[in-house]
């Protein structure tokens, strides 16, 4: 078994949270901390009426102080293997498939229109996000001297650009990166070396400037769905204070219902959010998972902070094994109040999930466990 990401997901998150990011008083940048419808039927002899489906009743949840413990049942997606190798990290979107391998060397894209990506010289692939109609790979530089480059593929076309430190609203040095929505988010320079959250329209190639972060403050962990736009913003206290806030055009609003400067990830759904909170500062891998639907709060129980990815209309997160000899699982909450096992390791043994990874329709997970390794996609839409 490979060494377990989790530990390497400890060692980073616990200097992004003290460093990424974050601006000093005079704005330098430190790094990276970004109802049904009605229906018609007809019937027969002829004729035809109409009927309409009832709302699905709202779920019933608690307060933000007192949330509903979510029942949790199974339902296990319709996996299937990934070819390769589990070193490399591959997301998997309908037919198409972006991977690169743990050197981050270079990033191939596989499908209709096959395209590899190296990695200029001194750069290194820390991204690959696909969501089924761009692909989007981003390197870093090793030395943390030059802005990041990214290639952005239109997958029905198949044409590519590249944005970088020259670009109308550059990039920088690390940052986070978020594609959904024919949008893509990435960190950039403001006013006064201010740290910002910049948007790129795909269709037109046309960026701009959002969010700038206070002094001495930064942001990480931007993601996008179709309710909105999430980030995870921090200062640069010890423990930091992080907020899991919405993000529109150049204005920030923190969720309801997370206690103040305990949140770690975030993610907006039709009608609700889900979000996690780190109990203990000395165990920040080891989160509890919270969700709103409508007015209602519920509790989703433990998961793995940094794990949260939003997918089709749902959230998932990793839940690693609780006790000795529990599977590691997939979690999803479905806006209507479902809380499902998606995916589990093999009873025994040692075992533990990466993060999952969205492209679009299909979601996919690696799994390590000491009785072999695997990487999987579900279809999800």
């Amino acid at each position: 078994m490979r060494r377990s990401p989790a530990a390497v997901c400890l060692a980073a998150l616990v200097l992004a949270a003290a460093l990424a990011g974050c601006a000093d008083d005079s704005g330098d940048p430190k790094g990276d901390m970004t109802s049904p419808t009605p229906s018609d039927s007809p019937t027969s002899a002829g004729s035809a009426s109409t009927t309409t489906e009832s709302p699905r009743p709202e779920p019933s949840g608690g307060t933000a102080d007192d949330p509903v413990g979510a029942e949790e049942t199974t339902a296990l997606l319709d996996w299937s293997p990934v070819p390769g190798s589990t070193d490399d990290t591959v997301t998997v979107s309908g037919k198409w498939t972006l991977g690169y391998p743990e050197q981050g060397t270079e990033a191939v894209l596989d499908g209709q229109r096959p395209v590899t990506v190296r990695a200029p010289s001194g750069f290194r692939i820390t991204d690959a996000l696909i969501d089924g109609e761009y692909a989007v790979v981003a390197a870093e530089d090793q030395q943390a001297g030059k802005p990041n480059v990214a290639t952005v593929i239109d997958l029905a076309s198949g044409e590519r650009y590249t944005l970088d430190g020259s670009s109308d609203v550059p990039t920088t040095t690390g940052g986070t990166w978020a594609l959904g929505e024919g949008t893509l988010l990435h960190a950039t320079i403001g006013p006064d070396r201010a740290y910002c959250l910049a948007s790129v329209d795909l269709a037109t190639r046309k960026s701009a400037q959002g969010w700038c972060a206070p002094p001495r403050n930064g942001f990480n962990d931007a993601r996008i769905t179709p309710a909105g736009t999430s980030l995870l913003t921090f200062d640069d206290q010890h423990p930091s204070c992080r907020t899991v806030v919405e993000v529109a055009g150049a204005e920030i609003t923190p969720f309801p219902g997370v206690p103040e400067c305990k949140g770690w990830d975030g993610a907006l759904l039709d009608g609700g959010a889900v979000w996690s909170v780190v109990p203990k500062e000395n165990r920040i891998e080891a989160a509890q998972f919270f969700a709103r639907a409508g007015d209602g709060y519920f509790d989703l129980g433990p998961g793995t902070s940094g794990s949260l990815v939003a997918c089709a209309g749902s959230a998932y997160f990793v839940r690693e094994p609780q006790r000795d000899g529990d599977p590691a699982r997939l979690m999803r909450w479905s806006p209507d109040g479902e809380l499902t096992v998606a995916y589990e390791t093999a009873q025994g043994g040692q075992a533990t999930l990466s993060s999952p990874r969205c492209g679009g329709d299909t979601i996919t997970v690696t799994a390590l466990t000491s009785k072999g390794d695997e990487q999987v996609s579900a279809p999800v839409s």
